[in-house]
């Protein structure tokens, strides 16, 4: 009886297998008849792809493909997930920068840049000028490159024999090394920086240019908005204030987390080594092809060993026993892979991080002055607010003081309503009998007892004055 063989079931977007591919076209629509049918699979997103010569192309990546590509792990990629909240960060990793600082959220490669929020309108401006300057870079380069293949600086001949190779590798590295670094370098004597410093050029002055000009923006409402409130305290210049400081508090800590981040890159020279992705991979290949090299010299070599008398044979053995590099030289031929694994860790420890330093003081610099703005606007808000206090504690003290005397003249007041309640008595005194006393007795009578209060009201504010009580 014959099986139909299980088909395989079907491969996921996150597989490892799946290749990065284009996005479809936006005018064509795909209809699905099957309910709930999910176009994209989970982690799938759309990257803008930016090659080295300035081109652009929306893709279609999952997670796993992205790290395949970049080799970069899961948990650098969740820094860039638009659904979790992260501050301004910049990794450097083996083969790749991750950045993440505001709106921007790429990943750069010695040969290409991936944009995740490429839509976005904030984010428009910024693509555009990064494609203008790689097409520049990559203009620049091809003139390099024009220029080096009509010089004769550097002339390797191909037809050197094997005791000239052998006789002077010192001197071959040395030549590499300048031809690398002459690379590095336009005719007129100008250094051109690689792609990835390009890019990442691109992403600072962005990053710092929106939070200059948010800080400009915010300086330019907070002053008039402040001298307002000290002109005239207010509920509605109370609430404007109150914003202001909110939106100046929330951009401080965004400025603040991308200068910490500028300087901890500045401060650790291996950090700011990891992120010459150009260079470490031009220093590995040129190891890995050294290596080669002096496998085949081995290879050469041997038979000729194989052709020598056994007199010539201990004479070299008792040579490879005094001399202290022979043993070494065997070692590296048996552990070829030890060597390999263990070039990319002293990569970064032979690597001149100069040039990157200056790009990052650079803005480092600017970031900290617009910090500097803030800080300053922070202390003119807090001033407002001591001054603002200040005038309340006053108009505060002057209530107060005139409670006091309030206070005061009721109590006076209270000993003449004394001696009106007295007359309003229903009792026979000489005072109200019209046969012995006249209106003048009761005139006096009134206007004693209003003289004594009000006697009595100077007295007591005389002695608050003089206890300091008003």
């Amino acid at each position: 009886m014959r099986t139909q063989p299980t088909p395989p079931p079907p491969k996921s977007e996150d597989d490892p297998d799946v290749p990065i591919r284009p996005t479809p076209i936006p005018n064509q629509t795909v209809t699905s008849t099957v309910p709930g049918h999910r176009k994209k699979g989970t982690g799938v997103r759309a990257w803008l792809l930016l090659d080295s010569t300035g081109h652009t192309q929306m893709v279609e990546a999952g997670k796993h493909a992205i790290m395949r590509r970049t080799g970069l792990p899961a948990r650098d990629l969740r820094i860039l997930d638009p659904l979790l909240s992260y501050p301004s960060t910049i990794l450097g990793r083996e083969r790749a920068v991750v950045i993440n600082l505001e709106h921007i959220k790429a990943i750069i490669t010695a040969q290409e840049v991936f944009l995740l929020n490429s839509k976005d309108p904030s984010v428009t401006p910024f693509v555009n000028e990064l494609q203008r300057r790689i097409f520049c870079h990559y203009q620049a380069t091809k003139a390099q490159e024009g220029a080096i293949d009509d010089s004769s600086c550097i002339i390797r001949s191909s037809s050197q024999n094997l005791s000239a190779r052998i006789s002077q590798p010192r001197n071959q590295d040395e030549e590499g090394k300048a031809e690398e670094k002459q690379g590095l370098e336009n005719p007129n004597g100008s250094k051109i920086l690689p792609l990835e410093f390009v890019a990442l050029e691109a992403c600072l002055e962005a990053a710092c240019s929106c939070l200059e000009n948010e800080a400009r923006t915010l300086e330019q409402e907070a002053y008039p908005a402040l001298d307002k409130l000290t002109s005239k305290i207010s509920t509605l210049n109370l609430e404007r204030v109150r914003q202001i400081k909110s939106r100046l508090v929330a951009i401080t800590g965004r400025v603040q987390k991308v200068r910490d981040e500028l300087e901890h890159l500045l401060d650790d020279d291996e950090d700011m080594a990891e992120m010459y992705l150009t260079e470490k991979q031009l220093l590995e290949n040129s190891s890995t092809s050294s290596m080669n090299e002096r496998d085949d010299m081995d290879e050469i070599l041997q038979p000729d060993m194989d052709d020598r008398t056994p007199a010539e044979i201990s004479l070299a053995t008792n040579f490879q026993g005094d001399n202290l590099f022979g043993a070494p030289n065997a070692i590296g031929r048996d552990s070829h892979g030890t060597r390999t694994s263990t070039t990319r860790s002293t990569i970064s420890k032979r690597l001149d991080v100069e040039e990157l330093e200056m790009l990052l003081e650079a803005y480092f610099v600017q970031i900290d002055g617009t910090l500097n703005k803030l800080s300053t606007l922070r202390e003119y808000v807090d001033d407002t607010e001591d001054y603002i206090n200040i005038m309340l504690d006053d108009k505060q003290n002057h209530l107060l003081q005139m409670g006091v005397m309030l206070t005061t003249a009721t109590l006076v007041i209270s000993a003449f309503i004394v001696v009106a309640g007295i007359f309003g008595m229903n009792i026979h005194i000489e005072l109200f009998d019209e046969s012995k006393a006249g209106m003048p007795e009761f005139l006096w009578t009134i206007g004693g007892g209003t003289t004594g209060t009000i006697f009595l009201y100077v007295i007591a504010i005389a002695w608050c004055k003089y206890k300091r009580l008003l």
